[in-house]
């Protein structure tokens, strides 16, 4: 690891290989905390390259659990994370409406590392107990239109970096790859992305696979739709802005989509806001998530179509049941 870290400090770059394998060993437990954290430090020091970003995916990628829910066609629901806003869970309540609106929907999520509370904090909390067991994976699916994906079970390379992510608290390039790495590996994907650059990154992965893809970006820093200003939203073939008055008349603040100070609060909120008994803010900030991922089933579909369809399922308590029979499945 000594040569390695020189030669980053050095301002090199790691090849795609080179990158896959270092994180291989890595995962294998060669390197003690404080090696791995100095490794991670780097790329909280200078900006990571697209390369390096393939590689470190590779190897997760190649040594993840994976399931095949190709039969399902799902799509994920995921954001970087990263931007420090500390938002309610947007992504995960969009799931659920884009599961009651009658798509299918594979989750991957974590605990929060730099954040109050990640999917993986409210899901357990409320109940959710994960699994990697494939049958009752796709018996989830089947029944309430969503499976929920915890990370850890499907990535035992990540086991040794865990701690080390956890006790740094700070973002890593690990939150980067975790749109990327879902175990189900799913051809369509809503990816919220906390800067321009990263956007652009996974604009040069995506495009070169056979992804139905909405990359989106607030451009006041949010990794997804925030409705406080505009957003930049990159799909296959396209790039636009989107402004917030496409949603709502409404003026949104960074203060609307505040999440909760811990577990249970977070908690709370999320079933309040699933039960119909959420603030406008936060219903149109889930909802123009939800509609933006109902877009990547069908092409060319105009936003308030998608919109219309998203408002739907959160306001007929169709998303709620979505969740209620994941919950007790």
């Amino acid at each position: 690891m000594k040569k390695i870290l020189e030669k980053l400090f050095k301002q090199q770059y790691l090849s795609r290989t080179a990158a896959k394998a270092i994180l291989g060993e890595i995962s294998e437990g060669k390197y003690n905390s404080y090696e791995v954290s100095a490794f991670l430090t780097v790329f909280k020091m200078r900006n990571i390259t697209v390369e390096e970003l393939k590689g470190f995916r590779d190897c997760l990628r190649e040594r993840c659990i994976q399931i095949d829910l190709s039969e399902f066609d799902p799509i994920d629901l995921c954001g970087t994370g990263g931007d420090g806003k500390d938002t309610f869970n947007i992504s995960t309540l969009a799931s659920f409406v884009v599961a009651g609106a009658g798509y299918k929907v594979a989750k991957h999520g974590n605990y929060g590392v730099s954040s109050t509370c990640g999917s993986s904090n409210v899901m357990e909390y409320l109940g959710y107990q994960f699994t990697n067991d494939k049958d009752q994976l796709k018996r989830q699916i089947d029944k309430s239109g969503i499976c929920f994906l915890h990370a850890p079970l499907f990535h035992p390379a990540m086991k040794e970096v865990a701690p080390i992510r956890k006790n740094i608290g700070i973002p890593t390039f690990f939150n980067m790859l975790g749109p990327m790495v879902n175990p189900a590996m799913p051809q369509k994907q809503l990816v919220g992305v906390f800067s321009l650059q990263l956007q652009r990154y996974y604009k040069y992965i995506y495009e070169n696979e056979e992804v139905n893809y909405r990359i989106v970006h607030a451009m006041d820093g949010y990794d997804e739709i925030s409705l406080t200003g505009k957003a930049k939203i990159i799909s296959p073939g396209q790039e636009r802005l989107l402004l917030p008055t496409e949603v709502t008349s409404t003026k949104i603040t960074a203060k609307d989509l505040r999440g909760g100070k811990d577990v249970k609060t977070s908690a709370e909120l999320f079933v309040k806001i699933l039960n119909g008994a959420g603030t406008l803010a936060q219903n149109k900030a889930v909802i123009a998530n939800a509609a933006m991922a109902i877009q990547c089933f069908h092409k060319n579909q105009p936003f308030n179509e998608a919109l219309a369809i998203a408002e739907e399922a959160l306001h007929n308590k169709s998303a709620l049941q979505s969740f209620t029979k994941l919950i007790t499945s």
